[in-house]
């Protein structure tokens, strides 16, 4: 028989497998579900070691390799390492606030250190463990098959506390995430008693009750209470998270002690960063750093004796992952009215709430109607036991005189309208409970059983009652599990960041290559014992405090800027200012600028009433652009990829960048077709924004600016050679001052002008100050 073979378009059938792959990892793999607040890995590995190896709090520890291999084998064949991983992470007592696992051996560390490898582990269950499992026995909960078919496996586990907020929950799906922080038993606790009491009560009720995440590393969490119930309502938010930290003293020596680190932070790495930042002199209020942490959290940083321990963490804060931020997302699986497949959304703190409070009803519901069948099936057995014991005699006779134990259990069944079970039980009755005393004991049984039975079966009947019992439940859970709060919220001493207050105040000069390389010394003997790369040569020479700042001006219009103690200290050749800054592919310095209050430009007032106060600076392109704009913007320090000075046209380029000393300066430039110009600095409009600028010279198609300084009317210009081999100073004092916009003078009709013999550009302070001042 030939097989019909169905033809589908390629983009339906990768469309209905891809949402087939992202459900299965949604629901199977990465988002934990409500009501047990487990993924199911984690909910697997938890089972196995109750139900199938029996790892209870008090009894013994295992092999890790053989809790993984039961469960790899029995319900989750997803590889060893997640399984492990998993389990890991469920001991380790800085991940989870209320870990599950009770692990012995090497976990892993505050540190980022790796756990040993499973063969070497072992683990039990912690008592809080058994809180989510005990129930199980009950038939509380629904199963399902496992992968396999072979055997059975719980949906979700019968938790006995809102667990997805206790210890939290981070997984990244198929196109959603969740990312859910720990949060105080006590608390949790706390608010699910308040929605049992009052179902109205807002997320803004609730977060008085839940202060926020409590993190197990402890911390601070920077977050007023609007903050925490806008995140709390929406489902996500960030928040910042800080270490926390005090000082102590020791006779003359003082010491800043961190004892906490945010969560998720890696500590050594922290310390590690901390030793660099002091190596590098950029905390110098610091002398040394060690880590003295045992148990508890102690990173100690020795201080100078004048130095600010605020001062310090301000720029811990602002500079280490002593402070960071911890994005929230609340989404969370959430069982859905007509479907077994639970479906992922996102959820505010009453919703996530709620959902385990009904879960919980329902648990509890169905564990009392299981105790209640138990109850009446010993009720029923109990009762037999009391009919024959009224005539006791006559059932031995009966006993006795039957062939078999099926001709005797017809006879007693006749005789005393006794159920096949019923019957069955009188006759495993051992002979010393037809005792008296064991006869009233039994009788006794009896009236209790029925009293319990009557209790559970009121109890199934009024709601209340069993809210009631939720209640009672979570108090107890409270009383044995509940602990302090280990982080803050909110307060906490506000810190200033002063960026001058952690570099040493001393006059550094900073060398600019022509090739774009730049490097700082605290002197030199001579420009021409300056260390340099083959072929480069010194573009421009700046002395200047290193608190103050340095302007690079690029061909491509942008302006970075960076601390002169930013720059990297070497006698060597120093690094490229790449290194520093995101350059475009063929972009290079073309000017450089101290804001040195000591190499300070006239101000004055501006060219227009609605220009922009100087001082300003000049800018000339290839193509004969101009323009003049404000060096204010470009004073602060900038990101990696600069701000803008010009937009400049199609294959135009900055050829140089001048800071303009006054509006009577005069701009001297020459192109390579030789000509020359000079005009007023004034001439220029000033920009408000970056822009194209106005045309300074006219050049032709194939030619460009070659040359360009600032001179004044008593001379001064750029010294240009020209094909002829002749020396030209192009200034007012060889050409007269033109308007800007023409051609220029001609320096030459015949030839071309090859060279401009450039001069190191050096800015130097003639009030020095002293080397470590401050």
């Amino acid at each position: 028989m030939s097989q019909v073979v169905e033809q589908v378009p390629l983009h339906l059938a990768t469309a209905e497998r891809y949402l087939s792959y992202a459900l299965s990892v949604i629901t199977s793999r990465a988002l934990p579900d409500v009501r047990d607040g487990l993924k199911p890995v984690q909910r697997r590995i938890l089972y196995t070691m109750y139900h199938d190896m029996g790892l209870v709090p008090n009894g013994r520890y295992r092999k890790c390799a053989g809790v993984v291999g039961e469960v790899m084998g029995k319900y989750h064949p997803h590889g060893d390492s997640s399984i492990y991983e998993a389990l890991v992470r469920m001991a380790q007592d800085f991940s989870l606030r209320a870990p599950l696992v009770d692990g012995q051996g090497n976990f892993g560390s505050l540190d980022g250190d790796p756990p040993a490898a499973m063969r070497y582990t072992e683990c039990r269950l912690r008592p809080l463990a058994e809180e989510l499992l005990s129930e199980i026995k009950k038939r509380t909960v629904d199963f399902r098959p496992n992968y396999d078919g072979q055997r059975t496996e719980p949906v979700v586990l019968p938790a006995q506390l809102p667990h997805l907020l206790v210890n939290g929950s981070e997984g990244i799906a198929v196109g959603m995430a969740t990312r859910i922080p720990p949060h105080n038993l006590g608390e949790v606790v706390d608010a699910a008693v308040a929605l049992i009491r009052d179902r109205s009560r807002t997320v803004r009720d609730l977060v008085g009750i839940v202060r926020g995440p409590d993190f197990p590393t402890g911390g601070r969490i920077l977050a007023g209470t609007d903050e925490l119930v806008r995140i709390y309502e929406q489902g996500q938010g960030t928040l910042k998270v800080r270490a926390t930290w005090h000082e102590e003293k020791e006779g003359r020596r003082r010491r800043l002690v961190v004892d906490s680190v945010p969560y998720g932070q890696n500590k050594a790495k922290i310390v590690e960063h901390l030793g660099e930042e002091v190596r590098l002199r950029r905390l110098p209020q610091v002398t040394d750093v060690r880590d003295e942490s045992t148990d508890e959290v102690r990173v100690v940083l020795d201080l100078k004796a004048d130095a600010a321990a605020e001062t310090v963490m301000a720029y811990l804060f602002k500079r280490t992952a002593l402070q960071s931020t911890w994005p929230v997302n609340l989404t969370a699986l959430v069982p859905g009215a007509d479907t077994d497949v639970p479906s992922p959304a996102r959820l505010d703190l009453k919703a996530i709430l709620e959902h385990w409070l009904d879960f919980r009803l329902l648990t509890v519901r169905r564990r009392y109607a299981f105790d209640l069948a138990q109850i009446r099936e010993r009720i029923h057995v109990l009762e037999g036991f009391a009919k024959v014991f009224d005539a006791l005699d006559e059932a031995i006779r009966l006993v006795r005189e039957a062939d078999g134990r099926a001709e005797a259990a017809a006879a007693l069944i006749a005789r005393f309208a006794l159920s096949e079970i019923q019957a069955d039980a009188v006759l495993d009755l051992r002979l010393y409970r037809l005792a008296k005393l064991e006869i009233e004991a039994i009788l006794e049984e009896l009236a209790a059983k029925r009293a319990e039975a009557e209790r559970i079966e009121k109890l199934l009947a009024s709601e209340p009652k069993l809210w009631a019992e939720v209640e009672r439940e979570l108090r107890a859970l409270r009383k044995t599990y509940g602990e302090a709060r280990r982080t803050e919220i909110g307060g906490g001493q506000q810190l200033e960041f002063d960026e001058n207050a952690y570099i040493v105040a001393e006059d550094a000069w900073v060398v600019v290559t022509r090739d774009g390389w730049i490097k700082r010394q605290s002197s030199f003997s001579g420009l021409d014992k300056v260390r340099l790369r083959d072929g480069d040569e010194v573009g421009w020479l700046v002395q200047a405090d290193t608190r103050t700042t340095l302007t690079f001006f690029t061909n491509l219009g942008s302006a970075y800027v960076m601390r002169v103690d930013a720059v990297p200290a070497t006698t060597g050749y120093g690094e490229p200012v790449q290194a520093s800054f995101t350059f475009a592919d063929g972009e290079q310095v073309v000017g450089v600028l101290p804001h040195d209050p000591r190499h300070a430009l006239p101000a004055g007032e501006p060219a227009a009433p609605d220009d922009p106060p100087p001082p300003y600076a000049v800018a000339i392109t290839q193509g004969g652009r101009g323009l003049r704009f404000p060096l204010a913007p470009h004073a602060e320090v900038s990101n990696r990829t600069g701000r803008r000075y010009a937009r400049l046209a199609e294959a135009d380029q900055v050829f140089a960048v001048w800071p303009l000393p006054g509006p009577d300066r005069r701009v001297c430039l020459a192109t390579r077709g030789g000509r020359a110009m000079v005009l007023a600095a004034d001439d220029l409009p000033v920009l408000k924004a970056a822009g194209k600028g106005v045309t300074a010279i006219k050049v032709g198609p194939k030619d460009a600016v070659m040359a360009c300084e600032l001179g004044t009317d008593e001379g001064g210009g750029p010294v240009v050679v020209t094909s002829k081999g002749r020396n030209v100073v192009v200034g007012e004092r060889t050409f007269a001052r033109s308007t800007r916009g023409g051609k220029g003078n001609v320096v030459l009709k015949v030839g071309s002008i090859d060279q401009w013999l450039q001069s190191p550009v050096i800015y130097e302070v003639s009030e020095t100050r002293p080397q470590g001042e401050s």
